[in-house]
Order: structure tokens, then sequence, then C-alpha cells
């Protein structure tokens, strides 16, 4: 029995590992792994079917060792008299069993018989569904295809119509054309028969020539009466002005004699003009001679004007570059040219620099004993790294002070061994050359005589100004007329006045004989050569900046009313601010009034504090602080109340 149980649980397990039947699909990796799928279930199959062949082996193995053990327990002891013959009795009992098992072999070839009969209606269901969805991937993709082949023919149809449907409009319209062309000629027909019926009307000519006659008698006799009367008038008012005539005559001469009265009374007063000038002119004339003799007298006994001609042949690159070095100079730009010709020479000469030392007066990036190599580097080379520096300090998120800040990039690019070698280097250089506009500006933070607030603002002023001509530049071919220049000039500068827009126009390029529509490539003005030097419009933009900023100053000085030697106090100060711009905020004024008296913003007295009066300064250091910082007009000044 434990036997049987064992067959029929490999039968019932073998029967719940059969794959139930699933939808099929047509790719073709999906065939594959089916495929795959059947020869796994199918190994497993077969090794379900051998369970019950070793379960009959198992069975088989005990009853053998039963029948042994019976025979030899049965058995009477051995000897000459009793001879056992064991082979007789175990033969009869396998055969017992034999047909015993007779049964379960029977039904083993059965379940096997049974059990490939279902693999094989699987595998010819798994066939048939396949074929099936073959065909429906060929239905498919016929169909397919035919869709496509309608597709293109409807939108060959589709331009086919189109085409009739341009050839019967421009068919319509030629009718249309005709269709008032014939009604114009109908028109004209009509009108013309009119008028030949009425030519052809007998109450016209049907008159009596008895009548007619008589009626031309008499239209003679009336005109030779009116000739008659003609000639009479004629004689008698031949010489006779028309009234309108006279009046406008009239009126003509009365004005005529206001203007000539008019001209005599300006004659009067240019006369009296003419002899006040003739006046002046004498004395302009004694005046000239005196000026004269002074002059003379001046050019005897005063030192000569140099002649600048003579540094031609000193100045390296000979007279085609002292002559791009001096154009538009004056005299006291040319002794900063001479002298910066003749520095330069002199860095090229020396070999090594002398250190400064370490005392307090020395700059931090300076404070080195010894000698200190010259590295000797062009000027194009100082001007690109400056460039970078700035770049590098536009970029910098902790701000720590500019000295600490330039030997530190000096480290980061060439190293510490290097790094002061470098620092004198630039200074030397950058101290020297006062005309080229990165190094003075360069030096002039390096050594607080300005503050980099001053160099970022003029930056970002220049940069603002750009974007706004290219916002103009609605074609973005880098042009613009002169009134568009014009106009974006003073949205951009409101405070400016007229004749400092004109300085900026005259820069850029306009001259008076421009007209508004004339052309202007803006982008030129905002170039550099390679040696940082701006165009002459960014040079003016800064000229200005300076000057607007020195008549700030001295606007506050007139409002404050005191000498430079004496003290002012922050209230005094504050308010003579608030006065000269009324437009200032708080945040501006106390940055401002932190500038001038050297105090933390935070440690400032409020506005109506008794400590206020406490906070004094000398004006003229107060106001020698306020021009290192960026410090410009915000609004325009309220004008004065008149008397």
């Amino acid at each position: 029995m434990a036997c049987q149980q064992s067959r029929y649980h490999s039968f019932s397990s073998a029967s719940r590992l059969q794959p139930q039947p699933s939808g099929v699909t047509i790719d073709e990796s999906f065939l594959i792994e089916n495929k795959s799928t059947q020869k796994r279930k199918l190994l497993q199959k077969r090794r379900t079917l051998e369970l019950p062949a070793a379960s009959l082996s198992h069975c088989q193995a005990p009853v053998l060792r039963g029948a042994g053990k019976l025979l030899t327990q049965g058995a009477p002891p051995a000897g000459p008299r009793h001879r056992f013959h064991p082979g007789t009795k175990a033969a009869a009992h396998q055969r017992e069993k034999i047909r015993a098992l007779e049964p379960l072999k029977a039904k083993l070839v059965t379940v096997n018989e049974d059990c490939n009969e279902r693999i094989l209606a699987m595998r010819a269901e798994e066939k048939h569904e396949i074929s099936l969805l073959k065909k429906e991937k060929m239905n498919l993709l016929k169909l397919i295809d035919k869709k496509n082949e309608e597709k293109i023919s409807l939108q060959s149809e589709v331009a086919k119509l189109r085409k009739n449907l341009a050839e019967e409009y421009l068919h319509y319209l030629s009718e249309r054309d005709a269709r008032k062309i014939l009604i114009a000629d109908l028109n004209e027909l009509q009108y013309q028969r009119e008028d030949m019926s009425l030519a052809q009307s007998p109450g016209i000519w049907g008159e009596d020539p008895v009548k007619l006659t008589l009626a031309l008698k008499m239209t003679r006799q009336d005109l030779t009466r009116t000739q008659m009367e003609l000639n009479t008038m004629k004689a008698n008012f031949g010489d006779v002005v028309p009234r309108r005539d006279f009046e406008m005559q009239e009126k003509t001469n009365k004005d005529l004699q206001e203007q000539l009265d008019t001209l005599r009374a300006s004659y009067e007063e240019v006369r009296k003009e003419h002899e006040i000038l003739m006046q002046l002119h004498m004395s302009t004339l004694k005046e000239r001679d005196q000026f004269f003799s002074e002059l003379q007298e001046i050019q005897r006994t005063s030192t000569p004007r140099p002649d600048w001609t003579k540094c031609e042949d000193v100045v390296a690159g000979g007279p085609e570059r002292w002559q791009m070095l001096a154009e538009g100079k004056n005299s006291d730009q040319l002794v900063d040219v001479l002298l910066e010709e003749i520095g330069s020479g002199l860095l090229r000469e020396k070999e090594f620099f002398p250190g400064l030392g370490y005392g307090e007066a020395i700059p931090a990036f300076l404070r080195f004993e010894g000698l200190v190599e010259n590295k000797k580097p062009s000027k194009k080379d100082v001007v690109d790294l400056l460039k970078d520096a700035w770049k590098e300090r536009l970029a910098e998120e902790q701000k720590e002070t500019f000295p600490d800040f330039f030997f530190n990039f000096l480290e980061r690019r060439f190293g510490p061994s290097d790094a002061m070698a470098w620092a004198y280097t630039i200074f030397e250089n950058i101290k020297i050359f006062h005309s080229n506009e990165v190094m003075s500006q360069f030096y002039a933070v390096l050594m607080g005589k300005r503050s980099e607030n001053v160099y970022v603002t003029q930056k970002e002023t220049v940069a603002q100004l750009l974007k706004e001509m290219t916002n103009a530049d609605s074609q973005n071919k880098g042009l613009l007329t002169m009134e568009q220049f014009n106009t974006v000039l003073k949205s951009t500068f409101p405070l400016k006045t007229e004749e400092q827009i004109q300085e900026l126009m005259e820069a850029g390029g306009w001259h008076p004989s421009s007209s508004n529509a004339d052309l202007l490539n803006y982008r030129s003005l905002f170039m550099e050569d390679e040696e940082g030097q701006s165009e002459p419009f960014v040079q003016k933009l800064w000229e200005q900046y300076m000057d607007e900023k020195d008549e700030y100053l001295q606007q506050l000085k007139q409002e404050l009313g005191t000498e430079l030697y004496e003290e002012v106090t922050l209230p005094k100060l504050r308010g003579a601010l608030m006065t000269i711009d009324p437009s200032l905020n708080k945040q501006t004024v106390n940055t401002y009034m932190s500038q001038a008296f050297q105090l933390p913003e935070s440690e400032l007295p409020e506005d109506g504090d008794e400590k206020e009066e406490g906070v004094v300064e000398i004006l003229q250091t107060a106001l020698e602080r306020l021009q290192v910082i960026d410090i410009r007009r915000v609004g325009p000044r309220e004008p004065e109340p008149a008397n």
C-alpha cells in the first residue's frame, strides 16, 4: 500500500506541475523562450515518471529480504540426514510477488502512455496557437500596407484637388474681370444710344425760320447797344481804381510805415551799440598792445616752452611711437609719458629690487628684507595679470583686505617662492605707468587711495550702458542711429546735463555735420587695446564721473559753510548731505558717515541722539575720506524757493 500511495502521490504532483496554456504573442524571442520552457517541462515529467519505478524497486527489496528471512527461519538444522532445499519455496514466493506486482506494472505503462499523449496534445495545441498568431500578424501587416497605400492615394488626391482649386480660382478671377468689362461696354452703348435719340429729336431742329431770323435781328441790336454802353464806361472810368484795391493798398502802406518806424528805432539802438563797441574795441586794442608788450617781456625773461619733438629720437620706437604716445596730450600729460618711458627703461635694467623691510608703514605684500628678483614682464603681461586678479576678486565670496588678496593671488598663481618677487615687480610697474587705466586704478585701490567699489561700480555702469544700447539695436547688427544713441544716453544717465551728453556724443563719434540718421558702431566704443586702454568714449565717462564727484563734494563744502581746517559734527554733515541730495536713503547716508568719521555703521548714533554732537572730524579729512569711496548724486537737487 505504501508503494501504491507513493506512486499516486508522484502522479498527482506531476499532474499539478503540468503548465496551463496561456496567450501567445508574435515576438520571436518569446517563441524561443517557449521552446526552452517546453524542454524544461518535459524533463520534469520524465523525472516524475521515474519515481514509480524507484518506489517499486524500493518495495521489492523488503519483500526479497523478508522472503530470505522466512526461508532461513523455517529451515531444519543442517546435517547429513536433513538436507535443505531453499530454492523451491523461495521461487514460489517470488512468483507470487511478481503476480501481485503485474497490475502495478500495467498501470505504470498506462500512466506513461497517458502522459505522453498529454504532452503531444499540448504541443499540438501550442503549434496551432502559434500558427494562428502568425496568420494574425500577416493580416495586420497587410492591413498596415493597405492603410499606407490609402494614405498615399489620399495625399495625391488632396494635392490634385488643391491644384484644381487654384485653377478654378484663376478662372473665376478672369471671368469676374471679363464681366466688369462687359458691363462697362453695355453702359457705354446705352449712353451712346441715349445721345443719338436726343440728337434725332424734332423739337430742336423743327423751329420756324422766320421766327429764328427775327430773334437773330433783335439779338444783334442788343449786342450793339451793349457795346456802346461798355465804351462809354471805359471812357468815363478808365482811370478809376476799385475801392477794394484802394483799401488793400492803404493797408499795405500802413504796414510798411510801421515797419519803417521799427527799423528806425532798431537802427538807433544798433548805432548806439556800435558806438559802445567802438569804445570797447579801442580799449581792447590798448589792452592788446599792453599784453603784447608783456608777452614780449615774458618771452625774453621766462623759460622757453619745451620742444617735444626732441623726444622722438630718444624714446624707444622712434618718431612714430612718440607721435602715437603724444597724440592729444598736453604738456603735463607729456611729462608723465616721458617719465613712464624713463622709468620703464630703468626697470628693464634692474635685476633685483631691495626689500623694504618689515616696518608698519610698509604694505603687507612688500614686507621683506634682502634682494628680490625683477621678473621683467612686458606691459601687456602686467595688464593681463591685473585683469585676472580683478576677475578672481569679483568672484570671491568671503572678502579679505585687498592687499592680502593680492599677495594670496600671486601665491596661487606663481607659488610661495616667487610671490614676493612678482609683488615687487608688479608694484614697481603700476607705480610708474600712471597713464595706463588698468595699472593706475589698481595702484590706487591697492594703496587705499580709492575704494574698490569705485572700480566695480564703473564697470557695472559701462556694462549697463552696453546692455541698453544692445536692447535698442532691434536688428542686432551693432549699429545705432545718432538719435537712438542720444536717447540711450539720456535714459541711462538722467542726471547728466545737456553739455555732458554732448561731450559723450562727441567722444562717440558725433560731429556738428552729423544727422540723426547717421549710423554708429556702438560696440567699438567699448573695445580695449592689448594694454587695457579704453576708447575715448569710456575715458570720457570716467572723467565725467570724477568731475561729478569733485563737484558733489564742493557743493557739500559750500553747504556746510565751514573752512577746511575747522571741525564738523556728524549731524551737521548729515544734514548738509540731505540738503544737497534729498533723494539719499538712510543706508547710503550711514555708509557715507561711517567712511567720513571712520566708525562702523553699527556704532553710529541715531538721528536725534545726544551722542551725535560728540562725533567730530576735521572737514578736510572727512572730505578726503569721502573722496576715496563711490560717492555720487542719487537724485536732482530741489530748486531753491524764489524770494
